[in-house]
């Protein structure tokens, strides 16, 4: 029986889909997609959890099942998503949660922390960059496209990323066995990629990448004033944000939880039993007995 209940709701004039599972009530846990994906990567992790946790995951505008509203009507850039993101929560009335941050996730989810630091159980952070030693080779186009956005070679190789063949690559890279990498799930993404106008979208935020990047010291700072309760659970093998950028949180978080898991990038798809059970072993001990009840 699926434990998991599918919403859509408007947020700032947007309709924005969510999947919600779980009791209210219970410890919060929102959960942050990455690129090129949606909430559906957190579908499985989501019935997992159900019984212990009560669990948010939204589309960003442009991924999923929300609305693609166009260019000129909608700022497409990571701070817009993390309003969005905060205007779904306040509008659920959710007061204290945990994040789980993943590739488009953390810059997203590392904004609201930052802001409201009061609010933050934890965080658990999968395969996803707050340093500089995390962005290796293949951000290289993408940092040519940061120098120069009418770089045609730059734009094509990022218009590749999220082709059939670049979707695949990025659920199969590093997975030592690709036959427990469902094709649903890049035949998933391409349903809101290959919407008229998505192409753009997504090269636009490649662009505003950079301003993540920018804010990297900031997070960092908040990481050493706030301490946060902090689990990593990583795909060792990712060709995107490849370890190193893992091991770099160690600099700054005190009191941190690290796992490396032998896999790619999307780690829960192959890897997402063990997840599942560190994080519910991490949240018994760091949230629920300090916090019983989170409204």
């Amino acid at each position: 029986m699926s434990l998991v209940k599918h919403h859509t709701t408007s947020i700032n004039g947007i309709d924005i889909f969510y999947r919600e599972a779980g009791q209210k009530g219970k410890p919060t846990l929102v959960l942050l997609h990455g690129y090129p994906t949606s909430s559906h990567m957190y579908r499985n992790l989501m019935q997992q959890l159900a019984n212990d946790y009560y669990l948010i995951a939204p589309d960003y505008p442009g991924f999923g099942r929300s609305a693609q509203p166009h260019m000129a009507d909608f700022e497409y850039s990571f701070s817009n998503f993390a309003n969005i993101v905060q205007g779904l929560l306040n509008q659920l009335e959710l007061t204290r949660y945990s994040l789980y941050l993943m590739d488009y996730g953390a810059p997203v989810g590392f904004r609201i922390a930052a802001a409201n630091p009061e609010k933050i159980d934890s965080l658990i952070v999968q395969n996803g960059c707050a340093y500089d030693e995390g962005l290796e080779q293949f951000w290289d186009p993408i940092k040519a496209y940061w120098k120069d956005r009418h770089n045609k070679v730059a734009e094509r190789t990022l218009e590749g990323f999220h082709s059939i063949e670049g979707l695949q690559w990025q659920y199969t890279h590093g997975v030592s066995n690709n036959e427990l990498i469902s094709p649903d799930n890049w035949e998933h993404d391409l349903r809101h990629l290959l919407r008229p106008g998505n192409d753009r979208i997504q090269l636009q935020l490649f662009y505003d990448y950079q301003s993540n990047v920018a804010l990297y010291p900031e997070w960092q700072a908040y990481f050493r004033t706030h301490n946060p309760e902090m689990l990593i659970v990583y795909g060792k093998n990712d060709y995107i944000f490849p370890v190193a950028g893992a091991e770099a949180y160690k600099k700054d978080v005190k009191h941190l939880q690290y796992h490396l898991y032998d896999t790619g990038h999307f780690a829960l798809e192959t890897h997402g039993e063990e997840i599942a059970a560190t994080i519910r072993t991490f949240l018994e001990t760091k949230v629920v007995r300090k916090s019983p009840v989170t409204v």
